[in-house]
């Protein structure tokens, strides 16, 4: 039987997980006792703690060492999350007290970029010693990741989660769409319509996306099975790669985002009017949440924002 959380928090410390560390890495609980500075018989009984701690065995015990079963990789995973949390814990103590750091972790979808990317610049022009963490994604993800404390804020839709009422939002922005191909498309010269790219591969985001939605939507509108071919990605890079790559290929971006790939003179935005924006994006934090410092300046400069 699983522990509650109560049990297992109360009786893992961080030692139990430099040595789970230290385990991975070295693959015996010899090596892994010298690695983390305890005798063997300490490592042995640190080793008993976590998995009385976790109520389930880790290991494997072989001829050659220690083999983790499928808890064990999991529990290493998160030994590594933890101890590298800890250590931002420390850098980023250390920064505010010699007077110039901070760490701030923002998310954003591809759409958003752009426009995030601009605050950033501006936010390191006026603090350059900031670490700042950025991490591109679905708005389901970038929410997920915000719920687990890994980002402060993000810009991003909360009408993918089944709980918005968590959330504080501020709308940031309403998205124009484009259809992006490579400058050797055939379409480039046009006129063209959605119709003429029903059989084409599509670069889209995964399903139930706000954008793959609004896509789905348009075809459906116009009387058009959608298309079967697709690559379903969440970074710009892939997309521009596979653009470059594939002349016949096209994708659904933001304009801004176009008009970034577009400067590569490698992709460009086909003459086809979509009728309808999609859906707003907004800049989103935990309503049940205080934000640090900086990263509360930040919110309060992109709500500001004209």
């Amino acid at each position: 039987m699983l522990p509650n959380l109560e049990s297992i928090s109360t009786r893992l410390k961080l030692r139990h997980f430099r040595l789970l560390i230290a385990i991975d890495d070295h693959g015996s609980l010899l090596k892994a006792a010298d690695a983390v500075g305890i005798s063997q018989p300490g490592a042995t009984k640190a080793l008993q703690e976590i998995e009385d701690a976790i109520g389930n065995a880790l290991y494997v015990r072989t001829n050659r060492g220690l083999r983790p079963n499928e808890l064990g990789h999991c529990a290493t995973r998160y030994a590594r999350l933890i101890y590298q949390d800890v250590t931002h814990l420390r850098e980023e103590i250390g920064g505010i007290l010699d007077g110039h750091g901070g760490r701030l972790a923002v998310g954003t979808i591809m759409g958003a970029v752009p426009l995030l990317t601009d605050h950033l610049t501006q936010l390191l022009e006026r603090q350059p010693a900031i670490r700042v963490e950025l991490v591109e994604d679905t708005s389901a993800h970038l929410l997920d990741l915000l719920d687990n404390g890994r980002l402060e804020m993000a810009i991003c839709r909360t009408s993918v989660s089944p709980r918005p009422d968590v959330y504080d939002d501020h709308r940031i922005s309403d998205e124009q769409l484009a259809v992006v191909a490579n400058v050797g498309h055939p379409l480039v010269s046009g006129p063209a319509r959605l119709s003429d790219l029903a059989d084409s591969t599509w670069i889209v985001y995964a399903a139930n996306m706000p954008m793959r939605r609004y896509l789905e939507q348009e075809f459906q509108n116009q009387g058009l099975r959608f298309p079967t071919s697709l690559i379903e990605t969440t970074s710009a890079f892939s997309t521009l790669a596979l653009l470059q790559r594939n002349p016949a290929f096209v994708a659904l971006l933001s304009t801004e985002v176009a008009n970034v790939l577009s400067r590569t003179r490698t992709t460009t935005m086909l003459p086809i009017a979509l009728p309808a924006r999609s859906e707003p994006y907004y800049l989103v934090r935990r309503s049940d949440r205080t934000l640090s410092p900086i990263a509360e300046s930040f919110w309060h400069g992109m709500v500001n924002s004209p």
